[in-house]
């Protein structure tokens, strides 16, 4: 015998019939669950349904042979390898950088020796906004967000003793990105590393740095000309190497929602490849090497769904806006973090829940690369114990939960499959609206993705705040106090600022003056001119010029940005 939902006959339109069901079931669960929220709905504003059937996929518009497909294959949905983490686990990449270099070479080679398989650096702000560690500006901020970089000196210990040809480096880094990734090159290469060894990724999105993050320092036209310096730099030159991380992470830290990182974050990816291509480069020379970074938030169906929709979306762009015939081109690959903005400094133990659901939200959802956030981090930077759990987190997730064995396990569901059809036709509606003002640099500079983003986390903050939405530990089941210990945080030895100033005042002093005063005189010609500047600052950084002096070489060529305050 069938089951149907309640009332239902042989003979009854199977959408009026679930519909009848779900009446009655709403109404039942409303007289049973006195404390719950008028309505349910996604981050993105989603209705959830009380029930999901194959009407609603109808609906939704899916089409499985449309937009399922298998692994591996075009469109993606469904992952970018053939067999996921059934043959290889996603790289297991903990974000570090504190104090000094040598600090955080230490901390490398700790996560490395406990089972981490891939490096992921965070620099100090100072040598994100290209200021020296002895600069009036960045006192007080040395060492402080991340490692202090000024020099090659700096870079050679920081990536001492580290297998540069073995392991992968993503470096976050934006405005300052050619000359990371120039120091960088610089040091591996004197370890004997050949540039066609060197692997890893530059994030490089100035584009979400002017939407929601700050660290810019260029106008928009001259720092898209450096992102694409390095995109034609790396085809020739580096070729493992990820020329881009294009991120909605810090989109979605700001306050956007699933649909607005998903939407902002193909936009900006959008007009990378334009830029690329008025260069001259052929979309399947660089779109291969094109990878994402997204945040996992805790609402863990629309998470898997975002995720699933950013795959199949990118794969239509990259194929029907800019004709990519290399399915390696339509190929979305990813890092995902865990919510940095959803630890609470209250019961910091209810932060390795959450930081668990995230990371199994990230696999389920088919990632590349992988970093869960310590418990701590709410507090401050991370000790190694929390930086240890949080590894165990990834490592109890890939060996004992199961959920790596099959690949994209909730593929077909109605629920799943509904979300993350509803989530492109959200997404979609925004890449409508942005090209329709003309494209990504305009809408940036109308403000457009900037008022959504404070628009969405005034809303969520007023959720909070009004008792809404939930956040366990802060506005509902408050702890005391009493049953947790006191935690242990990391400190920055103040002294780090000092010893960091004197080896920036000692490189000045040693180096070849002569030429260090050519190097950048070439690149300012450069800069001035039109050539790709990634050879001159290799020769800047390897004469030990700083990355505060390649910094203001590039001001005094391409001038500073002003930021356009929206109401």
């Amino acid at each position: 015998m069938t089951d149907r939902p309640e009332g239902r006959a042989a003979d009854d339109d199977p959408r009026e019939a679930m519909e009848r069901w779900r009446s009655t079931t709403r109404a039942r669960a409303v007289r049973s669950a006195p404390e719950r929220r008028e309505g349910f709905e996604t981050s993105s504003g989603l209705e959830i349904a009380d029930l999901y059937t194959a009407a609603d996929l109808e609906l939704a518009g899916f089409d499985p042979d449309r937009d399922l497909g298998l692994p591996g294959e075009p469109p993606f949905t469904r992952g970018v390898q053939a067999t996921m983490y059934r043959s290889r686990f996603w790289t297991m990449r903990q974000y570090a950088g504190f104090a000094t270099a040598e600090e955080t070479n230490h901390r490398f080679r700790y996560l490395l020796e406990h089972g981490q398989t891939g490096l992921s650096v965070a620099f100090d702000l100072p040598t994100q906004m290209g200021f020296d560690s002895d600069a009036p500006e960045a006192e007080g901020e040395v060492g402080r967000t991340g490692v202090p970089i000024s020099s090659l000196a700096d870079m050679e210990v920081l990536l001492d003793g580290l297998p540069l040809d073995e392991v992968s480096t993503s470096m976050t880094i934006n405005s300052t990105a050619p000359i990371l990734l120039a120091l960088y090159v610089a040091a591996a290469e004197k370890q004997g590393v050949a540039r066609d060894r060197i692997a890893g990724t530059t994030q490089n999105d100035i584009l979400k740095e002017y939407i929601a993050r700050g660290t810019w320092i260029y106008p928009p036209a001259f720092s898209m000309r450096l992102v694409t310096d390095i995109f034609e730099f790396c085809a020739r030159d580096l070729p493992r190497w990820n020329t881009v991380s294009i991120s909605g992470y810090h989109m979605r830290e700001a306050g956007a929602t699933a649909a607005q990182e998903l939407a902002f974050t193909l936009a900006d990816a959008i007009a990378y490849c334009e830029a690329a291509v008025s260069r001259g480069l052929a979309i399947d020379d660089f779109a291969p090497r094109l990878s994402f970074f997204f945040a996992a938030w805790s609402e863990l169906f629309e998470e898997v769904a975002k995720f699933r929709a950013a795959r199949r979306m990118w794969a239509r762009i990259v194929r029907d806006r800019f004709g990519a015939s290399n399915e390696r081109s339509m190929a979305c690959r990813f890092h995902v973090q865990t919510a940095g903005s959803s630890l609470t400094a209250q019961s910091i133990d209810n932060n390795v829940v959450r930081t668990t659901v995230q990371a199994l939200a990230a696999i389920l959802g088919g990632a590349q690369s992988l970093h869960t956030n310590a418990r701590d981090e709410a507090l401050a930077l991370p000790t190694e114990a929390s930086v240890r759990l949080a590894l165990r987190t990834q490592q109890i997730l890939a060996h004992e939960s199961g959920v790596t064995e099959t690949p994209d396990p909730l593929a077909g569901s109605y629920f799943v499959e509904t979300l993350t059809t509803q989530l492109e036709t959200a997404a979609q509606a925004y890449l409508d609206e942005i090209d329709a003002m003309g494209g990504t640099l305009a809408a940036i500079e109308g403000g457009f993705q900037q008022r959504q983003i404070q628009e969405s986390a005034y809303r969520v903050q007023q959720a909070i705040e009004h008792g809404d939405l939930v956040v366990v530990g802060v506005n509902r089941f408050r702890d005391d106090g009493a049953g947790e210990a006191v935690q242990p945080i990391q400190r920055i030895d103040p002294d780090g600022e000092r010893r960091q100033i004197e080896r920036v005042r000692r490189v000045r002093a040693e180096r070849d003056a002569a030429a260090w005063a050519a190097s950048l005189d070439r690149l300012e010609a450069g800069a001035r001119g039109g050539t790709n500047l990634l050879p001159p600052i290799i020769e800047a950084v390897n004469a030990y010029a700083t990355v505060g002096e390649i910094s203001d070489r590039l001001r005094s060529s391409f001038g500073v940005h002003r930021e356009l305050i929206t109401v």
